[in-house]
């Protein structure tokens, strides 16, 4: 069982890296190394974090950022945001870019893929045979190298299809296995870009995004950190550019610079 110092030292890593606060969650924490360290051949969790930081390839950090984030998500998850991203902010780009045709789309916690994946279908949907003289290419990012690698592969069982309609999983998805699987087809997987991406690190980005899908992440976050990235956000967004988080998270109205559209769904 991990002790107070060792779940400490680790939650204070993992706070001071990737702005997650684990301090609550030591049970968590626990269950998840466990087994890992007992089979690493480490006697401890003290002595696998010596290894982690002692580590030059960084792949023991890597294991402990894929074992310590959790990764829910599913298909058509929080589908009114698709509907307003369709019906009210897309018209509007599309007016906007007209010239340059060109969209800067982020989606900052891409778990598994399929949020992506998701924006890039509705995106499809929305341009039709005009979306081939669009830019609308996608960036997904993730902390997780593991889930994304899960994304990239774009292999979903039927299960996990079961919400999404007919019509999109005929265009957008191969069946394999007799129907038990299906994968992402080329078209669609081409309009993604993912990429490994700490939150806590500065952004990348040469150009401002028009949109910033930030949702079910921030809830890993203490409110200092919070609150430094939403005004990250709101710094690299486009005058007039969307931000939606997940329908249960909240921003702080007295002082977020977004004007709120909905309650999770924001506008610079």
């Amino acid at each position: 069982m991990i002790k107070d110092e060792e779940f400490q030292r680790i939650s204070a890593h993992m706070k001071q890296r990737y702005g997650i606060d684990l301090s609550q969650k030591k049970v968590i924490v626990n269950g998840r190394l466990e087994n890992y360290i007992r089979r690493g051949g480490w006697k401890n969790f003290d002595e696998f974090m010596n290894a982690v930081e002692q580590d030059r390839t960084g792949n023991q950090e890597k294991m402990l950022v894929n074992f310590l984030t959790t990764n829910h998500t599913y298909f058509m998850r929080e589908f009114e945001h698709f509907d307003f991203f369709k019906s009210e902010v897309l018209p509007w780009l599309r007016q906007k870019e007209a010239s340059k045709r060109d969209l800067r789309i982020w989606c900052g916690a891409a778990s598994s893929g399929e949020e992506p994946y998701m924006i890039a279908m509705t995106l499809a949907d929305f341009f039709g045979v005009d979306k081939a003289n669009w830019d609308t290419k996608v960036l997904a990012t993730d902390i997780s190298t593991k889930v994304l690698q899960k994304a990239i592969a774009g292999v979903y069982t039927a299960e996990q299809l079961r919400s999404v309609p007919e019509n999109w999983k005929k265009k957008f998805f191969k069946s394999m296995a007799g129907g038990m699987q299906y994968q992402v087809k080329p078209e669609l997987k081409s309009e993604v870009i993912f990429r490994q991406f700490n939150l806590m690190d500065p952004f990348p980005f040469k150009k401002k995004m028009h949109v910033i899908f930030l949702r079910n992440v921030m809830i890993y976050f203490d409110e200092p950190t919070k609150k430094e990235l939403v005004q990250k956000v709101y710094d690299y967004l486009e005058p007039g550019g969307y931000f939606f988080i997940g329908t249960t998270e909240t921003l702080d109205r007295n002082s977020t610079p977004f004007q709120i559209i909905r309650p999770s769904i924001f506008r610079k």
